[in-house]
């Protein structure tokens, strides 16, 4: 072939595609091809077009994928924040049920504290009630 023109194989090897889908990019966009011994081939013009479709193509989908890239981003920040808020919540609950606790600590102590000192004052209570009955039998 003629270095001004290539074949659809030697155009889609060079562009990393099959033959098949420069075929359709020629008849969809109506690309002016020419038949020389029996082999369609394309002129510079041509070539130029089809190679021009395809960057616009990789820039679409360059584009979409960015779009989907920004897309998720924007959910795990959104998925971060709510993170965020969520442990600051369960700090603030764990901080509440601490003091409770801790309140419901001290209202414990002093009620043992004070069986405690009951129970050591039952002994003393027994004791001097008892004296007061040997008091009373003495002086009988």
């Amino acid at each position: 072939m003629s270095k001004n023109v290539k074949t659809i194989k030697e155009l889609a090897d060079e562009l990393g595609t099959n033959k098949t889908r420069i075929s359709r990019i020629i008849n969809k966009n109506s690309i002016p091809t020419q038949k020389i011994k029996n082999k369609i081939v394309l002129e510079d013009n041509s070539v130029s077009l089809i190679r021009q479709y395809f960057k616009n193509e990789t820039v679409s989908i360059l584009r979409t994928e960015l779009d989907k890239a920004h897309s998720h981003i924007e959910k795990l920040s959104n998925l971060l924040d709510q993170q965020q808020r969520l442990a600051l919540q369960d700090k603030k609950l764990l901080e509440e049920y601490k003091a409770e606790n801790d309140s419901l600590k001290a209202l414990k102590i002093p009620a043992e504290g004070s069986q405690a000192e009951q129970a050591g004052n039952q002994p003393q209570a027994e004791l001097e009630a008892l004296k007061s009955e040997i008091k009373a039998l003495n002086d009988k």
